[in-house]
């Protein structure tokens, strides 16, 4: 898009489309930028140069991770609701005290997993390859900073969290509060 950088363009596709975008670039990013790329929308980040069969695969794996979801007769409804948070995981709607929570579809991905395995701690590696495929099965610091996204969306005192917790050196696990 004329005139706007690489995040400004991911952040515009994001605000209309749930398609993958996999952002390359040219040069080394620091893991700041990385991050900023992530946290604007991007599924993948890769620094040049890229193999073509390792492009082709990656391209592969987030179309597969991109799959349409499941009729609606075919689908389960996965709802939770207290005095905060509200989610409603068939129509992909997270809201906190009323107003409407804008998640990735990554970061939309990973919380649903989580809800939909609500006090069931779930590992790292459980986490990674429901959400970013078996490729990334070993990338533990993908978890990490969605679920530090996360927090940051939907928890009160992210700092403190309620909801989304951690079982250290294992995983993480959705809380029910009501």
């Amino acid at each position: 898009m004329p005139g706007l950088d690489g995040w400004q363009t991911c952040s515009r596709i994001r605000e209309v489309s749930d398609v993958p975008i996999i952002k390359i670039t040219g040069r080394h990013k620091s893991e700041e930028d990385i991050a900023r790329g992530l946290d604007y929308g991007a599924d993948e980040y890769l620094i040049k140069p890229v193999g073509n069969k390792e492009l082709v695969a990656r391209v592969r794996a987030a179309l597969r991770r991109a799959e349409l979801p499941p009729s609606p007769d075919k689908r389960k409804e996965i709802t939770y609701n207290d005095d905060f948070l509200t989610v409603d995981v068939t129509e992909r709607k997270v809201m906190v005290k009323g107003k409407r929570i804008k998640l990735t579809p990554r970061e939309f991905r990973l919380f649903a997993f989580l809800v939909e395995n609500a006090s069931r701690i779930l590992s790292h590696k459980q986490l990674l390859e429901k959400v970013w495929g078996w490729e990334y099965t070993d990338d533990v610091d993908y978890v990490r900073i969605y679920i530090s996204h996360l927090r940051q969306k939907i928890e009160p005192d992210p700092t403190n969290p309620r909801y989304i917790m951690t079982e250290p050196g294992v995983g993480y696990y959705f809380q029910k509060l009501s």
